[in-house]
């Protein structure tokens, strides 16, 4: 495993800020709202060879009794548990605040090894004289840093390295499959993977669009690496009020970017919504792995038909995806989620699949042969030979006489016969049609 490095601290002393600096990417949301950053976010961060997971954290309230913030503390006591080192922030301009008090009492608590970061010294020479009042912490040398402008922050990632286990893998990550778990808010898309999990990883509550972030979590099973993104709900645009929530949104559709297989959730007691065809269709013109979930099947009152009947109307939504699987799992009673890791591995396998030139012409021969390809006016279409150009999506270009005799609707034919004889199941298939005069 990579060290893992949190940046904890009270709300609004620039976290995000230092995370983004560190990760070297917009990550996390950073916005002058306290409590923005609400789970903890993971990145893979890289310094001078060292590799390590960076999270950050939501700001920690140890007094506060509401909902949220409790369940933040609750999120920042688990970084803290299974972190490696922890960076403490403090604002050089507000001094020791009680807050930071209660926080370094936790962490000493905690035992863990912890990096004292002042942010917010923005210039460079001595540091002014209220940094010094930080060494009443008692955590050692205060290091002075502006995650804004970068300053300090080589020094700080010197510190982190330093202490680092002895027996830590920092060598990068090799390939692992990365799942994106999208769909509109409150579908059960951070229940799925705390349950995956086995761990509250990402922050569970009733209160729609709780997780604004996308989340990354490393995990194994039977010996095979995943990493799940889970992404904050997506809302019609419409209801967007929140800057905030327009991140999100754009976060999600990172996430479905970044991602080889696409898991889409949908909520069984609420049925199909036109925002849940705009997620998927996002992620099949994108040309992802996509398997449809549905969720929350264990509230349904059923009978023998049920799910055959909810099947149905799953296709019809969903027709132009027609190649994905659809299973029906419950997030909170585990029913089928084992499942659907199976699913997910071989979705990603059919992804990457790559097909003979040979047997690709056989199949191609065998189709023309089948079904006559179409004419038009006394000039008939006429398909050369094929070969497929790259894999994640599968992409065959086809050679033909003319495009324009190469009806949609033989295209969906040819596409169909590959399916039947190479399966892809849960992949598109893209196809591009190039003219060559003569054979």
């Amino acid at each position: 495993m990579k060290p893992l490095v949190a940046i904890v601290g009270r709300p609004n002393v620039g976290k995000s800020t230092l995370f983004n600096k560190i990760s070297g990417q917009r990550i996390s949301i950073v916005e002058d709202t306290p409590g923005v950053t609400r789970d903890r976010i993971y990145a893979d961060a890289v310094w001078l060879d060292k590799a390590f997971t960076l999270v950050d954290t939501g700001g920690i309230e140890p007094a506060s009794k509401d909902e949220i913030l409790v369940q933040m503390r609750r999120q920042a006591e688990l970084a803290i548990d299974m972190a490696d080192v922890v960076i403490l922030l403090v604002n050089v301009k507000d001094g020791v605040t009680a807050n930071d008090q209660d926080v370094t009492a936790m962490l000493l608590k905690a035992k863990k090894k912890i990096v004292l970061a002042v942010n917010k010294v923005d210039n460079i020479g001595d540091p002014p004289f209220e940094f010094y009042e930080f060494y009443n912490l008692g955590l050692g040398d205060p290091i002075a840093i502006s995650s804004t402008h970068g300053l300090g922050v080589g020094d700080l990632l010197d510190a982190v390295c330093e202490r680092f286990p002895e027996d830590a893998d920092t060598t990068e990550d090799e390939d692992e499959v990365k799942v994106a778990v999208i769909g509109r808010p409150n579908a059960g898309k951070s229940s799925l993977i705390n349950r995956i999990l086995g761990e509250e990883r990402v922050i569970v509550s009733n209160i729609a669009g709780t997780t604004r972030d996308a989340i990354d979590s490393h995990f194994e099973h039977n010996g095979d690496k995943y990493l799940l993104i889970d992404t904050a709900g997506m809302r019609k645009r419409g209801k967007i009020e929140e800057v905030v929530e327009r991140y999100s949104v754009v976060r999600s559709l990172a996430a479905v970017d970044r991602s080889d297989v696409c898991v889409i959730m949908i909520d069984a007691q609420e049925g199909m919504t036109e925002q849940d065809t705009k997620i998927a269709g996002y992620a099949h013109e994108q040309g992802k792995a996509c398997i449809i979930c549905v969720n929350k099947w264990d509230a349904i009152e059923k009978d023998d038909k049920t799910m055959n009947v909810f099947r149905e109307r799953v296709k019809e939504t969903f027709a132009f995806m027609s190649y994905a699987p659809i299973l029906f799992i419950s997030a909170k009673t585990g029913q089928r989620v084992e499942n659907l890791l199976g699913e997910i591995k071989l979705v990603n396998q059919q992804h990457k699949r790559r097909i003979t030139t040979g047997m690709l012409n056989d199949i191609l021969n065998e189709a023309m042969a089948k079904q006559q390809p179409p004419s038009d006016k006394g000039k008939r279409l006429k398909i050369y030979y094929g070969t497929q150009a790259s894999s994640a999506p599968p992409t065959f270009v086809l050679f033909v006489n003319s495009k324009d005799l190469f009806h949609y609707s033989y295209l969906r034919f040819i596409e169909n016969q590959f399916r039947e004889a190479f399966g892809f199941e849960g992949t598109p298939i893209h196809f591009i049609i190039r003219e060559k005069q003569g054979k």
